[in-house]
């Protein structure tokens, strides 16, 4: 694969959601890239961590690209609140919508990136004929919605899978892996293919350390993956 820049996306719901911009602003003088949103409806995904209204809000408070994982019932309706939002990224889970194809379409004529976002049981044939269609792949290491369940943890074929996506979709196509990135999964996770990655509880917001420590040992991790060269898929 061509050298590719390891990304990070700090998750929203990972954070004091009762400070919220306070703590984007920590994470802003972090220098990540952009913020990733979840946005679930409590019926696809049994959680409903923030809303429309939130989103809408932190818009007005922010610069960064919002990178949104849509894990809903009904995509429509949340599509095009996002897009009358301001989303950069948008990844859309096949599961809800009837015509993927389509969906993905439009999200990229109104100029935003789409994604296509496999849960953890989702078969990759949906891939045949989507991979030219969506801009990037996310890949969930965890059942959506169930972040916050106790004793919660990885799926164990969840490396495999990864792997198996990069073969199918080739060296160019971004690849974000969500769901309890942690900073010992990090470096198998850039060797299996990954390159941006959903910070959460287990790195980015972890209680190992400050905001400022953990991103400083996630830097160290990806800066030593960099300069091993090309990254063994």
């Amino acid at each position: 694969m061509k050298k590719t820049k390891l990304r990070l996306t700090p998750s929203l719901i990972c954070m004091d959601l009762c400070n919220l911009e306070n703590t984007v602003r920590k994470v802003e003088a972090l220098g990540v890239e952009m913020l990733h949103i979840d946005l679930v409806d409590g019926y696809f995904s049994p959680s409903m961590p923030i809303g429309l209204d939130v989103i809408r809000q932190l818009r007005k408070k922010t610069q960064l690209p919002f990178d949104a994982h849509v894990m809903v019932e009904d995509c429509r309706f949340f599509l095009d609140e996002l897009l009358d939002i301001g989303a950069q990224r948008i990844a859309i889970h096949s599961e809800s919508c009837v015509h993927p194809d389509r969906i993905l379409a439009e999200i990229q004529s109104a100029g935003v990136e789409a994604g296509l976002a496999i849960s953890p049981g989702t078969s990759l044939d949906v891939l045949d004929y989507l991979k030219d269609r969506c801009d990037y792949v996310l890949h969930m290491m965890i059942n959506p919605g169930f972040a916050s369940v106790p004793n919660e943890t990885v799926v164990p074929y969840g490396m495999k899978k990864l792997r198996d996506i990069r073969n199918k979709i080739g060296t160019e196509k971004d690849i974000t892996v969500d769901g309890h990135v942690s900073f010992e999964l990090l470096p198998d996770l850039v060797k299996a293919g990954a390159t941006t990655f959903v910070a959460g509880t287990k790195s980015l917001f972890s209680n190992r350390g400050s905001c400022e420590e953990n991103m400083s040992e996630i830097q160290k991790i990806f800066h030593s993956q960099e300069k091993e060269g090309d990254y063994e898929f």
